[in-house]
């Protein structure tokens, strides 16, 4: 796949674990991290002190530290945030702060998570974008390194291109796309986005290595570039495109979901024939090293949060589709996912 930068040199907007990968970065990976690796790291150092000092000896219900592995403003840290308001207005922690620990896609806040061994106050927000991260840059922290404690909700894609495109329909899009992939350049706002573009060329008969992807930071530079005509069609969070598609700016042509949702007047991928139903989901996870009952009453107190008005109100509010997986069935869905996102790793040639 040929990766077209934009915009100035960023980290991934999707975070993940140590400051410097195990292998050396290809020259797209140096591109995207070296403008703010340093800065990330300076970050992740202090916040890290300050987290261990406060988790040494604290109850989960009295003081629970909740770390977004990303700046302020994006997915993660809403999760975060609205997990900290809605256990603050039902007093289920006395003391909840969220701590902001961006770079290199999430692995610098995975990394200094791993170092807080056994501290059961502190949970990492996580989810597809992270476990992603860790393979596109061959991390040392994995989630082998911490306790996964739930999986919460998914968030799905659309497939948009511009209002006066001629692609009406999927299928318009991808035969276009099939007969010359070069010519039809697309744009997402994550590398969450460019997985699920590689998963579509693929069930489309399409080698992902030929297809021309222009990175975007966020969704509003993607969106920017398909309305100046930089590129053809766009993959991103359904919540991110859902203005522009209402305002009539963007022709929705399928929803990357396993099934129809709920509210959402959009056709699937599958049932337009393509077999695409990569979710980004959200998880949560605790240091590695905490009790059974530590791991349990986290759990528990997670579930309480979920229940609560103020997260209903959340999940209505952002579009998410709850989805939530614990226990047993957890380490079977994040291998499976491990090994989905590999092998759309490989087709992209990386």
């Amino acid at each position: 796949m040929e990766i077209l930068e934009t915009g100035a040199p960023q980290p991934p907007s999707h975070t993940a674990g140590e400051p410097a990968p195990s292998r050396p970065p290809g020259r797209r990976t140096a591109l995207r991290i070296i403008g703010g690796t340093v800065a990330a790291v300076a970050i992740g150092v202090a916040s890290f002190g300050s987290i261990s000092s406060a988790a040494a000896g604290q109850d989960i219900h009295s003081s629970l530290t909740l770390i977004a592995p990303a700046a302020a403003g994006g997915g993660w840290d809403t999760v975060a945030r609205e997990m900290q308001q809605a256990q603050r207005a039902n007093g289920l922690a006395a003391n909840v702060q969220v701590v902001n620990m961006p770079g290199a896609g999430g692995t610098i806040a995975l990394g200094n998570m791993s170092r807080l061994e056994g501290r059961a106050n502190t949970m990492l927000v996580g989810g597809t974008g992270l476990l992603a991260a860790t393979i596109q840059y061959d991390s040392a922290a994995t989630l082998d390194d911490v306790t996964p404690l739930a999986v919460l909700f998914e968030e799905y894609d659309v497939i948009v291109v511009p209002a006066d495109s001629p692609y009406e329909t999927l299928d318009d899009l991808v035969g276009a796309w099939r007969e010359n992939p070069g010519a039809v350049p697309w744009t997402g706002g994550g590398s969450f986005d460019q997985l699920v573009v590689t998963d579509l060329a693929l069930a489309a008969g399409i080698d992902p290595v030929d297809t021309t992807y222009i990175s975007s930071d966020g969704g509003g530079e993607a969106v920017a570039a398909l309305l100046n005509g930089t590129v053809q069609a766009a993959a991103g969070g359904y919540p991110d495109n859902i203005d522009q598609i209402e305002s009539g700016r963007l022709r929705a042509l399928a929803l990357v979901a396993e099934e129809p949702v709920a509210g959402i007047d959009i056709p699937t991928a599958r049932e337009q024939g393509y077999d695409v139903t990569l979710a980004n989901w959200r998880m949560l996870a605790a240091p590695a090293g905490i009790t059974p009952d530590e791991t349990g009453e986290l759990t528990e107190l997670i579930e309480d949060t979920l229940a609560t008005p103020e997260w209903v109100s959340a999940v209505d509010r952002y579009h998410w589709t709850e989805q939530v997986i614990t226990g047993a069935a957890l380490a079977p869905f994040l291998d499976e996912e491990h090994a989905r996102i590999t092998r759309l790793y490989e087709e992209m040639g990386q």
